[in-house]
């Protein structure tokens, strides 16, 4: 059945009215992240070990929980819509030795264990260690986590401490600004995991007598240093994970009266669900209401209830100090407006991007425009592309350069680059070469981009290139006014990846003959639709169509029985599904086939005409 114009339109009416509802009494979209096994079993296993009795209800919530919702396999997946894998179960085996004696988590433990055996063939402390360094390589950032908190339970033995390595947590004396020359095996959101966990490490373990000097003279001035980078609600980048790992391995040091603790677990307590379950983070309010401002169309725009409410929401998200965590600059926003969020500049962006639509109601003080758009500028690392969140950190995947935020930058720099002075302006074109090159240096051979935040657990290598080609090509469309060489090449290779990526039933995965999902087919169809206004002869009609006939029979009647699927990668490389994605990601793909009816109306003659 070939797509009608008055029937997409009235879906589009249909996912703008519920995004609409979803919308909080402060302005602004707080979605809701999946609940997490791996979350979950590291804050029980963190409040089991500060205080058991204080925090009985919640541990026994959360071990319920874990029990309930194990797969059918025995092992647990980052979410109940993941397949097991190796981190998240040893993480949720090792959490159970709470409960090891209990005969309702026999069955629960043992199929835990067949689980674990069947793929490590032993499972005994080398293994278990071999494994999960192997698994991450030179990455410590989430293996030296998970086996101080298999060595903190038990789980490897007597001489468990022997099998995990050392991180030299006596680095975190040295300035921030140094950090990136120091090469550290971990990441930089990881600086109070290096400091907490190397310290349990060394505290466990006998050292020489100059390395025990040493550890002594520099403690103090290390527990300063993570005092001072967590925020006062207590959660490091609002993360469980990162939370729970902390305070285990305080307490494991013997640091349980630090106030660090105390903040922690409190966290940690009031993150908990109603059904005993924690999420990987709080939320992502500030990314989800800048991916809802700029998919509703202008007329919901226009008509949205206490509009001063959301730009003023926006607006006061903005940093406006130094940045204790990672001494970031003000002008920049992060995922949240919690005390916890960091800024980065996929969010930065985001931002950018949704005020340049609000100013059509309201007027935005050009301050906050130019202070964002010079956050954004000094983020460039020297490769020409953006960083997430700290500029030439290292080369560690986290911290590198990625095309789809460099790309989503380049779109909020060309929409705001008219209206800055001659000066700022001159900045923003400086970047732009230097960017350009590193896209055109990123695509691959079959006119792909790969994300950096963002996967897909059904391909072989867990990469998303639909998500990334999707993104990278949509910002593209913005950036026609700024003269760049080879933009017309690039972006019809990218164009032809997209079409052969398309499944027989009309949808798009993650990668060629995956399984079609909400999220991936809007972003695909939302970036084809955009290229087909400035790429002549690339209309791909059909494509599209085939892709609005998926979403019409796969969205349900009733949205809020919507499925979002885990696409998500958090820290570490942890899966996520977000419940906002799949509404925002296709009301956006109808937003941009309906934007204007000129456009509309010939894409409906053609359809019919093929039809």
């Amino acid at each position: 059945m070939t797509p009608s114009y008055d029937n997409i339109q009235s879906l589009k009416q249909k996912l703008d009215d519920h995004i609409i509802s979803l919308r909080n009494d402060k302005g602004s979209w707080d979605g809701r992240l999946s609940s997490s096994a791996l979350s979950t079993a590291i804050a029980v296993f963190a409040l089991w070990k500060y205080d058991p009795k204080k925090y009985n209800i919640q541990i026994t919530s959360g071990l319920k929980w874990l029990r309930h919702n194990s797969n059918l396999d025995g092992g647990w997946g980052d979410t109940i819509r993941n397949k097991s894998n190796l981190s998240t179960t040893l993480l949720t085996w090792a959490c159970l030795c709470i409960v090891k004696d209990d005969p309702k988590y026999a069955d629960c433990i043992h199929d835990a264990e067949n689980w674990l055996t069947d793929r490590l063939k032993k499972l005994d402390p080398k293994s278990i260690s071999t494994a999960i360094l192997n698994h991450y390589q030179k990455d410590q950032t989430f293996s030296v986590p998970i086996l101080a908190m298999c060595a903190l339970c038990g789980r490897l033995g007597e001489k468990g401490w022997d099998l995990v390595p050392q991180l030299p947590f006596q680095m975190a004396v040295f300035p921030d600004r140094l950090f990136k020359l120091l090469n550290l095996s971990v990441v930089s959101y990881a600086i109070p995991a290096l400091i907490a966990i190397g310290l349990v490490k060394s505290v466990n373990t006998k050292a020489s007598k100059p390395i025990e000097s040493l550890n002594k003279s520099v403690k103090a001035k290390i527990l300063r240093v993570l005092a001072e980078k967590q925020p006062d609600n207590g959660g490091f980048l609002e993360a469980m994970p990162l939370t729970g790992f902390v305070l285990m391995s305080l307490v494991g040091s013997g640091e349980k009266e630090l106030e660090v603790c105390s903040k922690a677990s409190n966290f940690l307590s009031k993150s908990i669900r109603e059904d005993g379950s924690w999420p990987i983070d709080t939320h992502l309010a500030t990314w989800v209401t800048s991916l809802s401002l700029n998919a509703l169309d202008d007329d919901d725009l226009a008509e949205l209830p206490e509009m001063e409410k959301t730009v003023n929401c926006l607006l006061d998200q903005q940093l406006k100090a130094i940045h204790p965590f990672t001494k970031a600059e003000p002008g920049g926003w992060a995922w949240t407006h919690l005390e916890g969020g960091v800024p980065d500049a996929d969010d930065t962006s985001g931002a950018l991007v949704a005020l340049h639509r609000l100013k059509e109601f309201q007027d935005i003080p050009k301050k906050v425009i130019e202070d964002g758009i010079n956050w954004l500028l000094k983020m460039q690392n020297s490769d020409g592309g953006m960083p997430t969140f700290c500029k030439g950190w290292g080369k560690l995947p986290f911290d590198c350069s990625c095309p789809d935020i460099t790309a989503h930058a380049m779109k909020a720099l060309a929409l705001w680059n008219k209206e800055m002075n001659p000066e700022l302006r001159a900045k923003i074109h400086a970047c732009f070469r230097k960017a350009w090159q590193y896209l055109k240096s990123t695509q691959q051979e079959d006119g792909s981009w790969l994300p950096l935040w963002f996967g897909n657990e059904d391909d072989a290598q867990h990469h998303n290139p639909v998500y990334g080609t999707s993104i990278v090509l949509y910002s593209l469309t913005c950036i026609e006014s700024v003269c760049v060489f080879g933009l017309g090449e690039v972006k019809i290779k990218a164009v032809d990846f997209l079409v052969s990526t398309q499944n027989q039933d009309g949808g798009w995965g993650g990668n060629a003959s995956l399984i079609s999902t909400i999220e991936e087919t809007s972003l695909a169809i939302r970036a084809l639709r955009s290229t087909s206004r400035t790429l002549s002869g690339k209309d791909n009609w059909e494509q599209i169509s085939m892709g609005i006939n998926w979403l019409q029979k796969n969205l349900p009647n009733d949205l809020s029985e919507i499925k979002a699927t885990p696409i998500g990668l958090y820290f570490a490389s942890l899966w996520y599904f977000e419940d906002m994605y799949p509404l925002v990601f296709a009301s956006s793909a109808l937003k941009e086939v309906l934007d204007s009816s000129a456009f509309s109306k010939e894409m409906e003659n053609t359809l019919v005409e093929k039809a």
